[in-house]
């Protein structure tokens, strides 16, 4: 049985938007006819845990709306619902973390929002779940050390930022679109960030097809095993590198991204990490896209983890 955790709260009221946050009810209510997959609600993190990554300042503008500037530096109108939103979404990565610490693997039904930096957001980031999970989990002495593969179509800018000055993290991201300064970049072949001693990137080709992407995920992924086998893994499961996503300007198909996820799970299963995933991206104007890569990442949880 795979947790997959949910709430209703995820979603927060910010009207037509390009970031489809329905998505995950569509997801979550499509998994109610997955038997092996049992939806949980979880509790949303604390203020104490949001204070280990993200500036005192930075919170109370999320909070309370001002300076305004701030607290729509991630690209969503700011209201009142925000807050509480995106305290229950890094929340539900908590939840999965600690879950998959307990039974090898479990997923949360949001994003990473990888794009998120201690002292402000960007890219429809507002809070960095993945690294708030990973700090909570060390804070209790549940975890040591942890890895976040980020698989979305755009580089993880913000867990880079913060996995930098937290030496008990790796993070890898590959992708199809660089991000600096708020604005994602099509053309990878000019390097606009530097990675680090724990962070690492790896630039996919336009056109990058299924073949491609499974050759360098294979050469990839025991990478996340270079500084030590980590406690847990952090899996960011994006759907945007589809090649029908308006950003994308990959050749993958639901199959190739379906056999992505296989490959992660298989790896996480041979090497006895545990493994959380999250859903991230996706454009679509046509929502079951999106809907069908996420679910195919059960899928594919559900072929290794049987």
């Amino acid at each position: 049985m795979i947790t997959a955790y949910y709430h209703h709260g995820f979603a927060a009221p910010i009207g037509d938007h390009i970031m489809p946050i329905r998505k995950f009810g569509l997801v979550a209510e499509a998994l109610k006819s997955f038997p092996e997959v049992l939806l949980a609600e979880p509790k949303p993190v604390t203020e104490e845990d949001l204070g280990r990554v993200h500036t005192a300042e930075y919170l109370n503008a999320i909070r309370a709306g001002e300076p305004r500037q701030l607290a729509e530096s991630q690209k969503f109108p700011w209201t009142p619902v925000l807050f509480p939103s995106v305290c229950l979404t890094s929340g539900g990565c908590l939840a999965a973390g600690r879950q998959a610490l307990k039974e090898g693997v479990a997923a949360a039904l949001a994003s990473g929002f990888h794009h998120a930096h201690a002292d402000h957001g960007e890219g429809f980031c507002t809070f960095n779940g993945l690294v708030v999970a990973i700090d909570a989990l060390k804070a209790t002495g549940e975890l040591q050390t942890a890895a976040i593969l980020d698989l979305d179509l755009h580089y993880g800018n913000g867990t880079a930022s913060l996995a930098a000055s937290r030496p008990y993290i790796t993070a890898i991201s590959l992708y199809g679109n660089d991000y600096f300064e708020n604005v994602a970049y099509r053309d990878v072949t000019m390097p606009r960030h530097q990675n680090g001693p724990n962070h690492f990137s790896v630039p996919l080709p336009g056109g990058c097809d299924g073949a491609r992407l499974r050759a360098i995920l294979s050469e990839q992924l025991p990478s996340l095993l270079a500084r030590g086998k980590p406690n847990l893994l952090f899996y960011q499961a994006g759907a945007d590198p589809l090649k029908d996503d308006p950003f994308s300007p990959l050749a993958l198909t639901h199959a190739d991204l379906l056999e992505r996820d296989r490959m992660v799970f298989d790896f996480a299963k041979r090497e006895r990490i545990p493994v959380a995933w999250v859903l991230a991206g996706g454009y679509t104007r046509d929502v079951s896209k999106v809907v069908e890569v996420h679910l195919n990442t059960f899928r594919a949880a559900g072929m290794v983890y049987r």
